[in-house]
Order: C-alpha cells, then sequence, then structure tokens
C-alpha cells in the first residue's frame, strides 16, 4: 500500500550508510525491500541507545486527529493536554487536529488545528475538568439517528462516510478517547480503511467513570469521579439533621456497573475516619455514615433490607443511602411494562435512566417502610464527572498517553490500558478483545470489608442487569 511503500523508501533513503556497514558483504546482493527493512528492524532492535527519538518511530505520520466522545469524564482535557505534550516532545514535526464534539465533528468535518500557541498552553488542560474540543453521542452504525439528526443523509452509509472524511483530511493517526463504543467503532473505521487501500493507526484510550471496559483494570477518570462524589456527599449528608426521622439517597452514576457507588461509598467511609466527633453535641459518626450501599450486581431484597434500615432509623434519626443509577433498574422496568408505559432509550440502546429515575423510585420504596418524614435525593454525577483530574488519574492519564503516542508512532493500533488477562500489563489490547458491560465484583476484599463494616448482606443479583 502506498503508506507501507513510503515507509520502506524512507527507511531505506535514512539508513542505506549504517546497513552498508552491517550487512554481510556478498558479491550478488539479493535482499529486497522486504528483506532490508526486516534486517533494519532488527538492527533497530540490537542498538536502539544508538538512534535519536523520531528514529526510534520508524513509521511516516504527517497529521494526527484526536476525538474525545461519549459521557464526560474527569481525564479528558489532561489526556488532549498530554497527548499533544508528548507528540510535541518526540515527534514536533507531525500535524495535530481535534475533531470538535467527537464523531459529530468528524461527520461534519469540523476540526481545529492544534498551532504553536496550542502545543505551548497544552499542559493547562490538566486544571479543567470536561473536554476542550467537545463530546456528543454519536453511534455510527445507527443510521437513521443520523438521518434524523441531519448529520448523513438518507441512504449514506455513515461509517464509510467517517472513514472517508478521514481519508480525505489525510488523517494517519486517529487517537480516541472514550468508552468501548468509542473506541471499537474506530476500529471499524479502521477495517474499513484498510480494505480501500488506506493505512489508518488508531489508539484508544479508556474513558468512564463506570470502569466497565473489558479487559482494562482501571478506566481513566473513575478514581476523581468517586473522590468527587464523595465529597459532595458529605455536603449533602450534612443535611440530615434538618427533619427528624430524615432519608437521603445519593445516587451516583455508572450506569449498570456499580464500581463508581462502591468506590464513592468506600471514599466516603474512609474521609469520615479522619474527622474528630463529639457525641455529646450531637456530632456523631453514625449519624454521617454510609448506612445502604445497593449496586445492580448485588440482590435486591426491599423488605430484609428494610427492616435493617427503620431500625437505624429509629435509632440515629436519619438513614443515608448510596445508590448505583443502575440498580433495580430490572424491577422498575417490569413495573412500566407492566403499567403500559414506553422504556425510553438513547442511540445506543441504552435505557434512558433519567426517565426512569431509580432515586425517586428507591426513596418510594422506603420511605414509607422505614417511617421517613423527609426525603431528599440527590444525584452527584454532572459535579462529578466534569471535574479535573486528581492525582491518582493525573499520573495514569500521563502514562497511558505517553504510550499511546509510542504505540501510534511505531503504528501499533489498540486501547491503551492495564489487561486484567495478562498480569495487569499496560499495554495496547487489541480491538476485538474490547467490549463494555464489565461488571463490578462484589467479591473484592474491600467492597465486602465495606459491607461488613455497614451491616449489609452481599449476595449477587438473581437478574442480570440490563445494559
Amino acid at each position: 500500500m502506498w503508506r507501507q511503500n513510503w515507509q520502506y523508501s524512507s527507511l531505506m533513503s535514512g539508513f542505506l550508510p549504517i546497513l552498508s556497514t552491517l550487512l554481510p558483504q556478498s558479491p550478488t546482493p539479493t535482499l529486497g525491500l522486504k528483506g532490508l527493512a526486516g534486517t533494519l528492524g532488527r538492527t533497530v532492535r540490537m542498538a536502539p541507545s544508538l538512534l535519536a527519538p523520531k528514529e526510534r518511530f520508524p513509521m511516516s505520520i504527517r497529521r494526527v486527529a484526536l476525538l474525545t466522545a461519549g459521557g464526560f469524564a474527569p481525564c479528558l482535557s489532561a489526556a488532549v493536554g498530554d497527548l499533544i505534550e508528548r507528540y510535541t516532545q518526540v515527534a514536533p514535526e507531525v500535524e495535530i487536529i481535534a475533531y470538535q464534539y467527537g464523531y459529530h465533528g468528524l461527520l461534519t468535518g469540523n476540526y481545529i488545528v492544534i498551532d504553536d500557541e496550542g502545543r505551548k498552553n497544552a499542559g493547562i488542560l490538566r486544571d479543567f475538568g470536561g473536554s476542550p474540543i467537545g463530546n456528543s453521542r454519536v453511534k455510527l452504525t445507527n443510521a437513521k439517528n443520523l438521518v434524523e439528526r441531519g448529520l448523513v443523509e438518507e441512504g449514506v452509509n455513515p461509517l464509510e462516510f467517517a472513514a472517508e472524511q478521514l481519508r480525505k483530511d489525510g488523517v494517519d493517526v486517529l487517537h480516541t478517547i472514550g468508552g468501548d463504543d468509542t473506541n471499537t467503532t474506530a476500529a471499524d473505521l479502521a477495517a474499513y480503511l484498510h480494505e480501500n487501500d488506506y493505512e489508518l493507526t488508531v489508539v484508544g484510550l479508556p474513558k468512564t467513570i463506570d470502569n466497565d471496559v473489558v479487559p482494562i483494570r482501571q478506566s481513566l477518570g473513575a478514581w476523581t469521579a468517586a473522590d468527587e462524589g464523595a465529597g459532595f456527599a458529605f455536603n449533602v449528608i450534612g443535611e440530615h439533621r434538618s427533619n427528624p426521622r430524615m432519608l437521603i439517597v445519593h445516587e451516583c452514576m455508572g450506569r449498570n456497573c456499580g464500581y463508581l457507588t462502591a468506590e464513592t461509598a468506600r471514599r466516603y467511609h474512609d474521609l469520615l475516619q479522619t474527622k474528630q466527633w463529639a457525641p455529646s453535641l450531637g456530632l456523631t459518626k453514625e449519624r454521617w455514615d454510609v448506612h445502604a450501599v445497593f449496586v445492580p450486581e448485588m440482590k435486591l431484597d426491599i423488605a430484609a433490607e428494610a427492616e435493617r434500615l427503620k431500625a437505624i432509623m429509629d435509632e440515629q434519626g436519619n438513614v443515608n443511602i448510596f445508590l448505583s443509577e443502575g440498580a433495580g433498574v430490572p424491577e422498575i422496568i417490569a413495573e412500566m411494562e407492566a403499567a403500559g408505559q414506553e422504556v425510553q432509550r438513547d442511540p445506543f440502546g441504552h435505557v434512558k435512566l433519567d426517565t426512569i429515575n431509580p432515586g425517586q423510585w428507591f426513596a418510594k420504596q422506603f420511605a414509607e417502610l422505614i417511617g421517613a418524614e423527609k426525603v431528599m435525593v440527590q444525584k452527584s454525577g454532572y459535579y462529578s464527572r466534569a471535574a479535573h483530574a486528581n492525582a491518582e488519574d493525573l499520573a495514569l492519564i500521563k502514562k497511558m498517553c505517553d504510550l499511546a503516542v509510542d504505540c501510534a508512532l511505531r503504528g501499533e493500533s489498540g486501547v491503551i490500558g492495564q489487561d486484567e488477562e495478562n498480569n495487569d500489563e499496560l499495554t495496547a489490547i487489541a480491538f476485538p478483545r474490547i467490549a463494555g458491560a464489565k461488571p463490578f465484583d462484589i467479591t473484592q476484599q474491600w467492597f465486602t470489608d465495606l459491607m461488613a463494616d455497614l451491616g449489609q448482606k452481599v449476595e449477587p443479583a438473581e437478574v442480570a442487569p440490563e445494559h
């Protein structure tokens, strides 16, 4: 293919003098182009320290594109900044563009060029949440939805249209920062272009506060979201003495993976250990603590939990629940369908959780059973997911972005992550192995310890969560 041929010719012209001294002398040289390149590869591996950074990455790259997609997570701005800084460091000649609003910008050809000023100020992005280049929820395989939104015309294959736009824009490397849908869609684009004699390297970064990407140990932004959710809860639960017999429901994002809720509850519980208490003044850890955690992966026994929580309400005067937005969804859907109500779904086929409102449903279920006089439901999702990355996430973002650029420069596609199926090695994981809907493991020691502290029974769910 044209890019491969260019690559080989470039390698030959740059390293032929070196090869002439290393290769065996023969009166009748028989090495072809590919053989020469293979020998060069062996030479590079033998003596990498002899080569400058640019020479260690033989891939010819003229233009790199960045794209963020899906819901926000506290890693997007930092990841964009770190990618720009890494390219500026090791391959400053490579042009960087950024599609605006994810795949929406790709379909519309809407991008910006990262100029010298942008490269110089890229580090500033670590201080901000959100995404400086914008996100959207665009599913390239949902043609009907894209036609309705005016992004493609009737009869047009959106995947092919997007691929051709990448070709038109001269993109050699596409960095996608998103969840499983974002990254696997990018892989589909690359596959289409490969079949049509255009090589595109795609290197993704796992972005989701849900932490539910298979087989990646830790997705970017989830730690920060849990930290922010714990801080949010501290202020919300401060309301527990605003009324006798107060029920507070703190609803966390995460869809049908309970990780974020569990991690948020753990960090909030640990936060309380750092505080001083004055029971004689009415200030007690027991009133401020987590009293229940509900995640989709656990069995929901409302009657048993109501009995336990009523005893807490009678003794403490309040109950604090940490609720995953995906908990109880099968039960809620069953109720709605039995009543003849429509269950709304997004372009990806996911249930629109804001339309079924799990927090209010749980509040309704428990309020009467535990004798609550006042009920408050608060959601930390948007507060948490648009925060800037904390120190934990910044360190992981840096490692992943450095590796992402290194992989791109050597033409290695995949999603960067700690491979749970390979001793948590940080590597480029092949796209066919990437999937969503990884459940939270409720058997983990830290979670079972937390639940034991709370006095709550842990059993696996009887009905698989709907993703």
